[in-house]
């Protein structure tokens, strides 16, 4: 992973292959940002003339590269966008730090060291300037660990190091939210990495034993359920979605306690490896980048993992409900039904909506722990894309106030979110004439009728959230700001939040 560390050198003596500023979109041409007075004057305080003759306007995530002046030590100016200027006394927002970074760092790959002389004010845009060059700096290791490896002579790897220019290294703040960012971009692209990991080298077996070994190095304790405790259990969401596939399913508990906590949450991940929709078979063109549909697992996993670097003051209880949702002569069939843990019935009217059926099972069995609050993360319903688009998840919940405080929170983690309702008249629709109710109800309203079905079985009286993350857990577009193509690890900063403010005492 790509180094961080902090500096007070001065942006013109620092040696690095690039020096990186910001540059905003002023009423007659760019300006340049605070923080890059010394190379703006080894330009004779032409800087920002010089990148408007370049075509530079300032706007969010426009990088402009150019030769360095002398007096400067390194050989490159890479000034990036930060869009308008702030109204007067008003300081740059944490996501507009982020994607600056993120889009400097990418702009920087198979590059050894970028010093960043962004706009940092303080602390908080200390850890959003770290924050957005570690995850802009990621790439894919497409060996992933089975022989292959990247070729480093042709520079596709990520920039290798991030110095944080005016970061106050022996001031504790500073430290804090560079250690912070460091262990927390570590867990977002673990899962960014697990996302994209083809489905023929994760399978359920393989994401829980990755999951059991990452526990042993961080302290952290698992159980795993193979395919016949499951059925000896009685998990029949889990088992019936996983019955199709030669790969058999697995639930995975992970925990990670404090002993000065004061309160639980229980956070669980649907974790399907691989969706063809089952009997309800996908059509082409909506099944090549399926292997992202266990995006909520890994969000899961990768936050847990954070909150144990991090030794926040909170128990977590993580549950991966992970299984293959495949066609064959042994897959459940439209129309089959299955007895859920916890006793609940449901008749399968589609297969491919898989997702709510091994959520089901572990949001029942999380019930029984009694937490004080479990959120369910998943690439649940197409649906959601539909409303919210590619890059916005929706929050469901029984509980409004739970509800505000979980948009509150991936607000504040910098991942678009936005609150949706659930509609008691749609729970109707998923009445069934042979089974306690079916998986599937309206197709308007989609993404609703799915928060419906999981509501069913939340233990009465225990605060549950849902988040949608079926448009942002996957980009098949070009990469932005800090977010790559393919996996994201969308939710991994909202739930790690949730935890620090649940240790903080900030949610009741």
């Amino acid at each position: 992973m790509t180094v961080l560390t902090l500096s007070t050198s001065s942006a013109a003596t620092l040696r690095a292959d690039a020096v990186v500023v910001g540059v905003t979109k002023g009423a007659k041409g760019p300006v340049v940002a605070v923080g890059a007075e010394a190379v703006d004057k080894a330009f004779g305080g032409k800087l920002a003339a010089t990148l408007e003759t370049l075509g530079a306007t300032g706007a969010e995530d426009e990088v402009t590269k150019l030769p360095a002046a002398s007096g400067l030590k390194a050989p490159v100016v890479l000034a990036v966008g930060l869009g308008e200027v702030p109204a007067k006394g008003d300081g740059y927002d944490a996501e507009t730090l982020r994607r600056a970074a993120g889009a400097a760092a990418r702009a920087l790959a198979g590059s050894k060291k970028g010093a960043f002389a962004l706009p940092v004010e303080d602390a908080a845009g200390a850890a959003a300037v770290a924050e957005g060059a570690l995850l802009g700096a990621y790439t894919y290791d497409k060996g992933n660990g089975n022989g292959a490896k990247d070729d480093k002579k042709k520079n596709n790897g990520p920039l290798a190091e991030v110095v944080l220019l005016g970061g106050k290294p022996r001031d504790k703040a500073y430290k804090a939210a560079a250690e912070r960012a460091t262990a927390l971009v570590a867990e977002v692209n673990r899962a960014r990495d697990l996302i994209n990991t083809p489905a023929n080298l994760l399978n359920p077996a393989s994401f829980a034993a990755a999951a059991v070994k990452a526990a042993k190095e961080h302290g952290l304790k698992t159980e795993v359920l193979d395919e016949t405790a499951l059925k000896k259990g009685g998990y029949g969401g889990i088992v019936g979605v996983g019955q199709g596939s030669e790969a058999p399913p697995r639930l995975v508990r992970i925990t990670y306690t404090h002993p000065k906590a004061e309160k639980t949450l229980a956070l669980i991940g649907k974790g399907i490896t691989y969706d063809s929709g089952g009997i309800s078979l996908k059509p082409a063109g909506h099944n090549e980048t399926m292997k992202c549909d266990m995006s909520g697992a890994a969000a899961v996993f990768a936050a847990i993992v954070t909150a144990a670097k991090l030794g926040l003051r909170v128990n977590l209880t993580g549950w991966l409900a992970l299984a293959e949702n495949m066609p064959s002569g042994s897959a459940i069939r439209p129309g089959d039904v299955l007895s859920m843990y916890g006793g609940k019935t449901v008749e399968v009217l589609n297969t491919d909506a898989e997702g709510r059926l091994v959520l089901a099972d572990a949001i029942t069995r999380a019930c029984e722990e009694k937490p004080d609050a479990i959120v369910d993360v998943a690439t649940l319903t197409g649906a959601m894309v539909l409303a919210l688009g590619t890059r916005t998840f929706g929050i469901m919940s029984n509980d409004e106030a739970f509800r505000t405080a979980l948009h509150e929170t991936a607000e504040e983690a910098g991942e678009p979110s936005w609150p949706m309702p659930l509609p008691t008249h749609l729970r109707k629709s998923m009445d069934s004439p042979v089974a306690d109710l079916a998986n599937m109800g309206e197709r308007m309203g989609g993404g609703l009728v799915a928060g419906l079905f999981l509501k069913e079985f939340v233990e009465d009286g225990t605060t549950w959230g849902h988040l949608d993350i079926a448009g942002p857990a996957f980009n098949d577009c070009g990469p932005f700001g800090y977010t790559p193509k393919g996996g994201t690890g969308s939710a991994v900063r909202t739930l790690v939040r949730l935890a620090e403010r649940t240790a903080a005492g900030d949610l009741g």
